[in-house]
């Protein structure tokens, strides 16, 4: 393909710089990104692991509490069954047993609070790497790709040059644009193709592609 326009493409999107430099610069920092995001979930999950062993202590209390519940239960319906005095004995079975139940709710609420706590935590680590990801990275690289994309076409299109030209006058800095002709905007109105050419390279080199000429 002329100049290297259709390299690092997809469907028509620019995904990379044709120039070294650039893509090796896009290709760093798309790994640098992707072992940020990993790192950042990685840490969530060791902090959500590490908070939830704080629900142990709730989860022993629980079965004990359980345990012990069901005993009574049972030792109370066994004295349940003495004749004339099984009732009056088996309510301080009950009783106890209520109580050893009130203890395996209070471990339930106490592990359903450290589940809580565990993922509020780890959303709130998640929430700043990934949102400079997604509102600082992403609409760059994004915004490049469209840019580039749209460049290469043009880049290839036999008036493309024109529009390139006309997107640098508009976007490059002034010193760029001065170094090519003093009066770089009368020599473009004037339809100069030395100065066309070389407003139309700089804006491909800027976005690091190469010129399809």
């Amino acid at each position: 393909m002329p100049g290297g326009a259709g390299r690092g493409t997809l469907s028509g999107v620019k995904i990379y710089a044709d120039r070294f430099p650039t893509a090796v610069r896009q290709l760093i920092t798309d790994l640098l990104v992707v072992v940020w995001v990993y790192g950042a979930i990685r840490g969530a999950l060791w902090l959500h692991d590490l908070v939830q062993k704080l629900a142990v202590p709730g989860q022993k209390l629980e079965g004990a509490g359980g345990g012990l519940a069901d005993n009574l239960a049972d030792a109370g319906g066994k004295v349940g069954r003495v004749p004339l005095v099984g009732d009056e004995l088996t309510a301080p079975f009950e009783r106890a047993a209520t109580a050893a139940r009130g203890l395996a709710e209070a471990g339930r609420d106490q592990q359903e609070l450290v589940d809580q706590l565990a993922l509020a935590l780890a959303v709130a680590v998640l929430v700043f790497p990934l949102g400079l990801v997604l509102f600082g990275w992403l609409p760059l690289r994004v915004r490049w790709m469209r840019r580039a994309g749209s460049a290469a076409k043009l880049a290839a299109a036999p008036a493309g040059r024109d529009l390139l030209a006309l997107r640098a006058l508009a976007t490059q800095p002034l010193g760029r644009l001065t170094s090519i002709a003093p009066d770089v905007a009368e020599a473009w109105r004037a339809g100069d193709d030395a100065t066309i050419d070389a407003l139309a390279a700089l804006e491909l080199r800027h976005l690091g592609l190469r010129s399809a000429r």
